[in-house]
């Protein structure tokens, strides 16, 4: 019990497990590389044109209607009951791929399954909230390799009970029920933050710290959004401010917070080379996530998963391991990004632009199993190269990365 309490009292320490916990549960999910064989088969028995063209696309256009909303309302909130939200929606999702049937039924479990990607924000967004600056790049990498490794470990898991253990489908969406449940109730343990990057901002800078207090005394000073940077220790004991009375004071306090948003926009996005990036980025995101909503519809074409092996899982568990492996072995190539990333971002590009031609054209299974290795292993690649970009990173932590 000392050492609970001693780790319960550490600032980042308590908080950072918890986190922990719930991102590995959240993501242990061994049913998900085969939903749409569940799907098409005997639980459910859809066809798959109800599958390509009624149900998948929900997921598709409900994340998009839900991600701007969401992340102003995380803001607001302060990330913990969003993430209460996000664990109560993959509760609802599994109990309907469970339980529920028919295409509308179905639908249903896409909504909520965007509503689950869409509060994703709140994840990473938490960690800024109650861990000094100088945590900041321990804990995310904490948090984002106890993701992967339950990635792993599902894919691996549902494999091996699909193949040697001949478990149906519907029991591997039970397991994930059980492990989402487990994830929903470690969110009630976190932490509520006392800060959040807009409507809970500290408008006062903090004062400079001395030499040697840390990796933020070296630090060159950003720009107004991120000169509040400090400990959740003195967000706490900083006064909070009173409430202004009625409506008007409320519309006035919005209205400064969405001009806040726009300035930090402008500011952060008068970069063009960062403006190209984020573009790049946002229609390599958007285009992945298409290849990982539908990829399965495919595989399930080049081999109906009712007369062949099912090897989802095996390919899902090596994919995430390579997209690790290559984003891993990334900061040890001595080159520098600023100049040579347009290059690579461009190579690596249409070797993606090349799988998915692979998998379209190809008649072969295996081909559509390897030209996915290497399109997410690549994705994943410039992901990381485009986070090493000098300029673009140290922008993109004064703006989005400072609460």
């Amino acid at each position: 019990m000392g050492c609970w309490k001693q780790v319960k009292t550490n600032t980042w320490a308590f908080p950072t497990l918890i986190l922990c916990l719930y991102g590995f549960f959240y993501m242990m999910k061994p049913s998900e590389p085969f939903l749409t064989p569940y799907l098409t088969g005997p639980d459910k028995n859809l066809t798959t044109d109800e599958v390509t063209n009624q149900i998948l696309p929900v997921w598709t256009y409900s994340y998009l209607a839900l991600l701007f909303p969401v992340f102003l309302l995380t803001d607001y909130v302060r990330y913990k009951p969003v993430l209460l939200l996000q664990g109560i929606s993959l509760i609802v999702t599994w109990l309907l791929l469970l339980f529920a049937h028919g295409v509308l039924a179905m639908q249903l479990v896409e909504f909520f399954y965007g509503m689950v990607t869409a509060t994703e924000v709140a994840y990473y967004a938490y960690i800024y909230s109650v861990v000094s600056n100088q945590h900041y790049q321990k804990v995310t990498s904490y948090c984002r390799s106890v993701t992967l490794v339950a990635a792993t470990v599902a894919a691996v898991l549902g494999q091996l009970l699909v193949s040697f253990a001949h478990v149906s489908y519907f029991y591997l969406n039970a397991i994930t029920l059980a492990s989402v449940s487990l994830a929903s109730l470690c969110a009630f343990f976190l932490p509520a933050p006392q800060r959040s990057m807009f409507f809970h901002r500290k408008d006062a800078p903090e004062p400079l710290p001395g030499p040697g207090k840390g990796p933020a005394a070296g630090a060159a000073r950003g720009p107004s959004s991120c000169q509040e940077e400090r400990s959740p220790d003195a967000a706490a004991r900083a006064p909070t401010p009173q409430p202004q009375a009625g409506n008007a004071g409320l519309h006035r306090h919005t209205l400064s917070v969405l001009l806040q948003l726009g300035r930090d926009l402008r500011d952060c996005y008068g970069s063009r080379k960062l403006l190209y990036w984020s573009l790049w980025w946002a229609l390599a995101t958007a285009g992945f996530n298409q290849v990982v909503n539908y990829v399965q519809v495919l595989w399930d074409f080049r081999a109906p998963s009712h007369s062949s092996a099912v090897y989802n899982g095996a390919v899902e568990a090596i994919a995430t391991f390579l997209s690790s492996l290559t984003s891993f072995l990334v900061q040890y190539v001595k080159i520098n990004w600023d100049y040579f990333g347009e290059l690579a971002l461009g190579i690596f590009s249409a070797i993606d632009a090349s799988c998915l031609f692979l998998m379209h054209f190809s008649t072969s299974i295996w081909a559509c199993y390897a030209g996915y290795l290497i399109f997410k292993a690549c994705y994943m690649l410039l992901l990381t190269i485009a986070t090493e970009s000098k300029e673009a990173n140290k922008q993109m932590k004064h703006h989005f990365l400072c609460p």
